[in-house]
């Protein structure tokens, strides 16, 4: 395809994929057995179900998505001009989110979950220490220091070196007449491979962790992602086949989905789970279902988000700032909320409707000043003034 083309779907599916991160984390606090920051003393197992549908696949979403939208802007810059980009608008937020954002994440982790009775602010020193004393078994090798929801900025600038040292042999490889040829059910099969192999050789090794250096799993499986979808911007015939059979990747990602949570529930008990052909059954399965849902969600956003929507600009500028502040503001208004004891019918959405609020205010906020929009990796204010959609490319 025209890598001049302006894609309005996929700067759609990206803000749609970080609200529903925001849903997301806000499960997390209610659902049962799943470790998280904080947790709410009136859990849910059957929320594990709902929460499966996305988990499986909603980050590779938004990897996909990144590989993309550097196909479709690479072409404005040269390699150097937008790695110094990617630096800013990525490293930039994730320091000032290690410490300053995260920090609260952290302080109400430990007062919940280790009994920590000092204020904020006896922590803040202790969190930014690397050589702190303080809860040694919740350290890393930097202290209580974390990027905790914010991994998938450094994760996604060093995947975007690798696709930026392997974009002239991708578009080597699929101008070929064989890649040129190739159809969607092919394409999946083959996708379906690569990530049925990265599960049996890396993931039981490998648990996920989120830690950058040992996270080899997720390494293998999200660099594939991304990958594929700088190559799936060079196949227009793939992109325009995944729109035509949107209902038939559904429909196969909601029976892969179904066999998953029957396995949850003891559908298959007598099924011995170490044999190699269940665990290739197996693999598959996992794999049909994350590519399904993928290039199903692909394919609707195609048909459907494919237009100048007039809140796309003001969305696309936001997301960033959304996303870094949404987790904090999460566990701030849990702790609130814990407090007043609302019934769960009026905590929920009220957790809900402070998260947003509490983004859009903080976006109010840092969209107004300079010092700010460069901390969270917005453009300077004179080259953010709103142009005509038509003549804007996809930002990330």
């Amino acid at each position: 395809m025209e890598q001049s083309e302006r894609r309005y779907d996929i700067d759609a599916l990206r803000v749609l994929a970080f609200g529903l991160l925001i849903l997301y984390h806000i499960g997390m606090y209610y659902v049962a057995d799943w470790d998280w920051h904080i947790k709410s003393d009136r859990t849910s197992v059957a929320l594990q179900d709902g929460m499966i549908l996305s988990n499986l696949w909603r980050m590779s979403l938004l990897f996909f998505i990144s590989g993309m939208a550097l196909a479709l802007v690479q072409h404005k810059y040269r390699p150097g001009q937008l790695l110094a980009l990617r630096a800013r608008r990525l490293l930039v937020p994730l320091l000032l989110g290690m410490v300053v954002i995260c920090a609260p994440q952290m302080y109400w982790q430990l007062v919940w979950q280790q009994g920590y009775d000092q204020s904020f602010w006896a922590f803040w020193p202790q969190y930014l220490n690397p050589g702190t004393s303080l809860y040694p078994n919740q350290q890393s090798a930097i202290g209580l220091l974390t990027w905790n929801h914010l991994w998938y900025l450094p994760y996604l600038f060093c995947y975007s070196l690798v696709l930026l040292a392997l974009a002239r042999p991708l578009r080597w490889l699929a101008a070929r007449p064989l890649a040129q040829k190739l159809g969607l059910w092919p394409a999946l099969m083959l996708a379906c491979a690569a990530l049925m192999g990265i599960w049996l050789w890396l993931r039981a090794d490998f648990p996920s962790t989120h830690a950058l250096l040992d996270d080899w799993y997720n390494h293998g499986k999200y660099l594939l992602v991304m990958v594929l979808g700088y190559f799936f911007v060079c196949q227009r015939r793939l992109w325009d086949a995944t729109i035509a059979k949107r209902w038939w990747l559904l429909m196969l990602a909601l029976l892969a989905y179904g066999v998953i949570i029957a396995e949850r529930h003891g559908a298959f008990a007598g099924v011995d789970g170490d044999a190699l052909w269940v665990r290739l059954v197996w693999g598959a399965v996992l794999s049909l279902n994350h590519w399904c849902w993928l290039l199903a969600v692909l394919g609707f956003g195609g048909r459907w988000l494919n237009r100048p929507w007039p809140w796309l600009n003001y969305a696309n500028e936001a997301v960033l700032p959304w996303y870094m502040l949404h987790q904090t503001l999460i566990i701030l208004a849990a702790v609130y909320l814990h407090g007043l004891a609302l019934p769960l019918w009026l905590e929920v959405p009220a957790l809900l409707g402070l998260t947003l609020a509490g983004c859009a205010l903080g976006f109010e906020i840092v969209r107004r000043v300079a010092l700010l929009r460069w901390l969270f990796g917005l453009k300077a204010k004179a080259a953010a003034t709103p142009r005509p959609l038509q003549a804007r490319q996809n930002s990330y």
